[in-house]
């Protein structure tokens, strides 16, 4: 009888402990970890896309002149030129661009006779500060145009002159800027010229791409400056280098 009841408590107990396993709360499964969303990886990785142009460029270059307007009567072409500059750039198609050009003037022996003297030296520095507009053809080559405003200073002298000083000026001594009133200053001070000049300038230019940032060009400007009535004109051809 005790077997009996011992066997039967036993199995009661054992239905009750898988009972009570049944009913009771499943335990939590670990929280898996959070996927990072690959977009924003990449994009937090992404590095700023670089500029399409160059925030600054440099160039430097030499040729010759092609004087044009009335300093043409007095100047030969093809005196020697030479001009640096550097240029801002906000966006691969605009930008301002700064120049300082110097320029050889020759004067012609028909000059030289006006003057009555048996030679001279003349020359002309330029500082010009111009928008500048760049237009991307292919990646190798690309062309450029400049306008706006600049100033001119022509500085000359004469070895030394037969002219009498008081003398009514002609016309070389009226372009070469020292005729007041019609006559040479009685000074004798003609033999040297230097004057100030407001003006414009435009042109263009080509560019090759040769090597990196280094680039050929080839550019052609218009240079006009004026003071009481005195005009200088010049068309500096310029071959260079920029970078």
């Amino acid at each position: 009888m005790i077997r009996k009841f011992a066997a039967i408590l036993g199995l009661l107990l054992l239905v009750r402990v898988a009972t009570h396993a049944q009913d009771a709360p499943a335990g939590q499964q670990p929280a898996a970890p959070a996927q990072e969303n690959p977009e924003d990886e990449s994009t937090s990785r992404r590095k700023p896309r670089p500029h399409e142009y160059r925030n600054w460029t440099f160039n430097v270059g030499g040729g010759a002149n092609l004087p044009a307007g009335t300093t043409q009567t007095f100047v030969k072409g093809g005196g020697g030129v030479a001009g640096a500059g550097v240029a801002r750039n906000f966006s691969k198609y605009f930008g301002f661009r700064l120049d300082f050009l110097w320029a050889d003037l020759p004067l012609r022996t028909s000059a030289l006779q006006l003057a009555q003297a048996p030679g001279a030296s003349n020359h002309a520095y330029s500082l010009m500060l111009d928008p500048i507009f760049n237009i991307p053809v292919t990646k190798k080559y690309s062309g450029y145009f400049v306008i706006g405003p600049g100033f001119y200073h022509r500085s000359g002298k004469l070895d030394s002159s037969t002219f009498v000083p008081g003398s009514a000026c002609n016309a070389f001594y009226t372009w070469w800027g020292n005729c007041f009133n019609g006559s040479l200053p009685l000074n004798g001070k003609f033999l040297n010229e230097s004057q100030n000049e407001i003006g414009i300038n435009f042109g263009g230019g080509v560019a090759r791409k040769v090597r990196g940032n280094l680039e050929i060009y080839g550019e052609v400007r218009y240079l006009h400056g004026k003071h009481n009535n005195i005009t200088t004109d010049l068309r500096p051809v310029t071959i260079g280098i920029r970078w």
